[in-house]
């Protein structure tokens, strides 16, 4: 299989030539979404070879039974399965009684699909022969509406060009779907009820167990070069399926259209009992638009969202390409909208991993989020993680933990632990520690201290009191151990002293005593509200001062650097410039066994908190740390390129950062894990806007104030980007002579630049 098909292009994702061994890659690089749904770029005729079908209602989930041989105490029951929801885009063609199917076709020529993300639509072209030598050329588009974020729009055209011919539209819904992964094959939808008015059909289901409620809408509008015909259709239903049928005799080179507005109402944002009038109100506003406006709506609100997220990359097409398809499928995925909403890993293109939040929220999309938009976004993900707390307190309870001690979910969507690998949902216990920074950088980046005392102390005490459990104390080593656990380096599995867990552990505590007293100092009322409500002591504190002041952290001083934990001299140090390449992906290729023994690391793991924690380590023991540790780093992880680009950056290694930005930016549209086909790594994506941001851009936030130090890959000829700084919007353009600072706003903003303090002034140009 070619896995590099994606034509280069600035502002699309652009296939040509059918190739059925592409299809379910395809189906997820083309994927739509607009925040509320998403679904796979599946095709809305019939096709009968090899095809991931999948439709998601953002909120929807169902709890699986775990699937495990044994069974331990505080052993997750479920593990949430992002939901295949009702299907409303098909559309069956059929021509002088034969099914139209790509896969069937005697030939198919002149294929072409395109992904506009400047626009937010998804378009497809194609000549096919039938089994019964009818050729038809057919033209689709579709899109998911930012406006009427509950409806989708098709226009699906087709041409016989060699004969006349009867053809026949079924638009159809259909809630007889399945998930692809599956733990027992069990039944997740209940179709309640099918139903019709006139061009409009309607299934209302519900899933088993988390009984959320769902109707699934159509209408259906059909037309003969351009101009509206009155089509009566023919309306059959069965248990779970509802379809209309549009026939007419089309003249050799009429085009024959159909306009298919579609979607779903909930009942997260309904009552139950008023979907289907929701759903009308919706079709309604869709109808009255009509297709072309909705269309010009949707340029026009992509074209909002690209002036603020874009970055502009000159002279290297593939490069911008690849940040333009990154910060797209981001803005697909989540808008910020709802602060019961989060940012899965694979979005709405897949349902691997299940769940909707990782660690991989706070650690990098935050920054993204904040950014890009205003910071009233990022909020609601912090706020998100507030409304878990109680959930958190009691998943550490399961595992044994007492006091309000706080353990968060590595996979969650409603706040409970739904993982079901034990090394990870027991030991990957770092999490929690991505929470608590990304509280110091939400307040660091926007000086909004107001979230601390209104919601984020909570969750630091909570957080700092799970860490105070979790370490014991050696009276070997005479220090503070946390013995057990995994780190980002998931190829490392319950070792004990992993240098980034215990380093965050006890900045985690540290931090939340140091917030405590400036909650204490500045906002007296919520320090009582707040100190009452969690029962903190002066004696509970200073428990938790001797835990952080005593932390263990492994070192080797023949080495001069710390080592990711206890024993990782002890393994056979071969690096990976010297493993023979047949033997990679190592994931897909070695035993566990033979992985957990290996050095080989999956991403960034001492690395990570070196790059949480830059200010607190000099570049010459950042340098040190990268040159030991990045030799035996597989980059098997999507988190992992974007951090290496980073730190490469800041050592001055731009060949390197530059490699390590390709493979982040374009990890999905190259294919380089080999697993497009199960959907895209959606949150790795806000790592590789930072790889640029912070990589390139060099941007930090030091001691209240905004700091570039901006650099330049060879291959470059410029590239710029905005950032929102505390309500002041600045565009940085870089080329290989100047670097260029605008300011958007109402007063003067001081900012440093290569260690130099500047004065930019709103609208206008400062040249460094």
């Amino acid at each position: 299989m070619n896995l590099d098909y994606i034509i280069p292009n600035n502002w699309s994702i652009i296939e040509e030539g059918f190739n059925p061994e592409q299809v379910k890659a395809s189906e997820s690089l083309f994927s739509i979404g607009n925040g509320a749904m998403g679904q796979r770029a599946n095709f809305e005729e019939k096709y009968s070879g090899p095809t991931f079908q999948g439709s998601y209602i953002a909120g929807v989930y169902y709890p699986d039974k775990t699937r495990v041989g044994w069974w331990k105490n505080g052993y997750p029951e479920y593990f949430a399965k992002v939901l295949n929801a009702p299907n409303w885009i098909g559309i069956n063609v059929v021509v002088n009684e034969e099914q139209l199917d790509l896969f069937a076709c005697k030939t198919v020529k002149n294929f072409r699909r395109e992904l506009n993300m400047k626009e937010g639509w998804l378009s497809r072209s194609f000549v096919a022969t039938l089994q019964n030598d009818i050729e038809v050329e057919v033209k689709s588009t579709r899109f998911l509406s930012l406006d009427l974020d509950e409806v989708g729009a098709i226009n699906y055209e087709i041409t016989p060009l060699n004969s006349k011919a009867e053809i026949t539209f079924e638009p159809y819904l259909d809630s007889g779907i399945t998930n692809e992964d599956t733990n027992w094959d069990d039944k997740f939808w209940d179709t309640l009820k099918v139903s019709h008015e006139n061009n409009q059909a309607f299934i209302q289901a519900k899933t088993m167990k988390t009984d959320f409620y769902t109707c699934t809408f159509m209408e259906s509008q059909v037309f003969i070069d351009g101009k509206s015909v009155l089509v009566e259709p023919n309306f059959t239903a069965d248990a779970n399926v509802a379809s209309f049928s549009y026939a007419y005799q089309v003249k050799q080179g009429e085009t024959y259209a159909i306009h298919k507005f579609g979607g779903y109402t909930v009942d997260r944002d309904h009552h139950k009992n008023e979907l289907v009038t929701a759903a009308k109100l919706s079709l309604s506003k869709a109808k009255t638009a009509g297709f072309s406006n909705l269309l010009k709506d949707q340029k026009d609100a992509w074209a909002k969202i690209w002036e603020m997220a874009d970055i502009t990359i000159e002279g290297d097409v593939k490069a911008q390409q690849g940040i333009r398809f990154n910060i797209f499928h981001l803005n697909q995925t989540y808008l910020g909208t709802d602060e019961t909403l989060n940012i899965g890993p694979k979005g709405f293109t897949g349902e691997k991993y299940g769940g909707s939040t990782y660690w991989d929220t706070e650690a990098y999309c935050i920054p993204f989020y904040m950014a890009t938009k205003d910071q009233s976004v990022a909020r609601k993900l912090l706020a998100y993680r507030y409304n878990h707390l109680q959930k958190a307190i009691e998943n550490a309870e399961k595992l044994g933990f007492s006091n309000g001690a706080a353990l968060y979910p590595m996979v969650t969507m409603n706040g409970e632990e739904c993982h079901n690998e034990w090394e990870i949902t027991f030991e990957e216990i770092h999490r929690n520690g991505a929470i608590a920074f990304a509280i110091f950088n939400y307040y660091r980046y926007t000086g909004d201290f107001s979230y601390i005392p209104e919601m984020g102390l909570e969750v630091l005490i909570g957080i700092a009191r799970f860490w105070h459990q979790r370490a014991n104390f050696s009276t070997q080593k005479n220090k503070y151990v946390i013995l057990g656990v995994t780190g980002p380096n998931e190829y490392e599995n319950n070792v004990n002293n992993n240098w980034y867990t215990n380093y965050i552990a006890k900045w985690c505590i540290d931090y939340t005593i140091e917030t405590l007293e400036k909650v204490k100092e500045g906002y007296p009322d919520d320090y009582q509200r707040i100190t009452g409500k969690t029962k903190i002591s002066h004696e509970e504190l200073s428990h938790w001062k001797k835990v952080a002041d005593q932390m263990y952290f492994p070192y080797c001083e023949d080495k001069n650097i710390y080592l990711q934990q206890d024993n990782f001299l002890d393994k056979e140090l071969t690096t990976v410039a010297d493993l023979d390449r047949s033997q990679r992906p190592i994931n897909q290729k070695w035993s566990w066994d033979r992985i957990l023994r290996s050095p080989y690391i999956k991403q960034a793991d001492l690395l990570q908190g070196m790059y949480f924690f830059e200010d607190q380590f000099t570049t010459e023991e950042l340098e040190r740390h990268f040159d030991f540790y990045e030799p035996f780093t597989v980059h098997e992880s999507s988190l992992s390129p974007c951090v290496h680009s980073i730190q490469a950056a800041k050592l001055d290694r731009m060949e390197q950062a530059y490699t390590f930005y390709l493979r982040t930016s374009r990890l999905d549209l190259d294919d380089y894990n080999h697993e497009v086909h199960e959907g895209l790594h959606i949150t790795s994506m806000a790592g590789t806007w930072m790889s640029i941001v912070e990589g390139f851009g060099g941007m930090r936030v030091k001691n209240d104030t905004l700091s570039f130090e901006p650099k330049i890959p060879e291959q470059w000829e410029g590239y710029s980007f905005k950032v929102n700084f505390r309500h002041q919007i600045i565009t940085v353009s870089v080329n290989q002579n100047e670097t260029q600072f605008k300011l958007e706003g109402d007063k003067d903003l001081t900012i440093y630049v290569d260690g130099k303090s500047i004065t930019i002034t709103p609208n206008h140009m400062v040249t460094v």
